[in-house]
């Protein structure tokens, strides 16, 4: 998004049009069966709430929180609603490159087709995800056109049912468990971010950190840019150690102030995750009797991905630390679970200073010893 010149950095509505052109077909389903699908899936939505709320213990008998409403949407509607979230999130980061752009006599003309060539490559990313995200909350969700958000801009979960039916047809496993399964993960989520009222702010302002930190000078991220394809094709001068080897692009062409947010923010997304797949675990084997079949199908699905051109997209993009999100932060509310209990757990949703660093997601004692004040013996 380093274009310069004319009104729109991105064409956000080439972007939809790309992607919803280009996304692959869900599977083949019969109307009436939609519709039964779709119908289930707002069952289970409305189930999981309870069962989740019920194990969490993160939102206190009595109190209602901000309600958030839950759309079942198909693949083009995931798109439509997270170009909307993008817009809002990089609003400001785009006003300042609009700020900076050339003021030059070619400068509209230029602009303008770089926002359509941005739009065309927001479009071909958004079309390879819409395919494989079973669920989101989205923490940041404007309300558009048929698309319905929480009252104050922010809020609404997503159950994406092609994607759901594709995957339970593709793990043969049983389908009304698995689409509980699915709904008591992202419910996880809606009421992390409902009962933490402190949350959605904090993480809009690391967020907006870190675009802060963005350099606009298309040729200070031409460079990173250059930098970066040497590291991941091989061609790092001679004499430079490999820490970078394992990075993504997406990584490697962060300055050295967004890398330190970026731990921040890792160390939050992580924790989000692996509580989320920690309450669906927790909660599964009480009401979806085939929990262990599906988790153990999920876990191979996920580590193997889809194709030699999937796993290479993953790790361009930076999805391969996303797994690791997951995994590690899983780990982590389990240790911290086992050792303080549910309640002693929940002091983590106090405030950001309670959140763990990227550190204590690898070591839970150090971030009991720090919260509960507790120490070796």
């Amino acid at each position: 998004m380093t274009s310069i010149g004319g009104a729109e950095m991105v064409d956000w509505n080439l972007a939809v049009a790309t992607a919803t052109r280009l996304v692959r077909p869900g599977p083949e389903i019969s109307r009436e069966g939609a519709r039964e699908v779709v119908a289930e899936l707002r069952r289970h939505a409305k189930a999981s709430e309870e069962h989740v709320r019920s194990f969490t213990r993160m939102i206190p008998e009595g109190t209602e929180p901000e309600d958030t409403p839950v759309l079942v949407v198909d693949r083009a509607g995931w798109i439509r609603a997270n170009v909307a979230g993008f817009r809002e999130l990089l609003r400001p980061l785009l006003g300042k490159m609009q700020d900076r752009r050339g003021g030059g006599p070619g400068g509209a003309v230029l602009g303008a087709v770089g926002g359509k060539v941005t739009g065309v490559e927001v479009g071909m990313l958004l079309s390879f995800l819409a395919s494989r995200v079973l669920g989101q909350y989205e923490t940041f969700a404007p309300a558009t056109r048929g698309i319905p958000a929480a009252a104050d801009g922010g809020g609404r979960l997503l159950l994406v049912a092609p994607n759901i039916v594709h995957v339970e047809r593709e793990l043969d496993v049983d389908p009304h468990d698995f689409r509980l399964w699915v709904a008591l993960h992202e419910e996880t989520h809606r009421t992390q971010f409902t009962g933490v009222p402190w949350l959605r702010d904090h993480l809009q302002g690391e967020i907006q950190s870190f675009l802060d930190e963005t350099d606009i000078d298309p040729m200070t991220v031409l460079e990173r840019l250059r930098e970066a394809a040497q590291s991941l094709a091989g061609g790092r001068p001679e004499g430079e150690d490999g820490e970078d080897g394992g990075r993504s692009l997406v990584e490697l062409v962060q300055t050295p102030a967004q890398r330190e947010i970026l731990g921040r923010l890792t160390a939050v997304m992580s924790l989000l995750e692996g509580h989320a797949d920690y309450v669906m675990d927790g909660v599964g084997p009480e009401v979806v009797s085939s929990v262990g079949e599906i988790r153990e199908k999920f876990q191979q699905r996920r580590a193997r991905g889809a194709s030699r051109l999937d796993q290479a997209l993953r790790k361009v993009l930076g999805l391969d630390a996303k797994l690791r999100q997951y995994r590690d932060g899983e780990r982590f509310v389990r240790a911290v679970v086992d050792e303080v209990g549910m309640d002693g757990f929940n002091r983590v949703w106090t405030s950001p200073n309670t959140l763990p660093t990227k550190a204590e997601i690898g070591k839970p004692a150090d971030w009991i010893a720090r919260v509960h004040r507790r120490t070796e013996p």
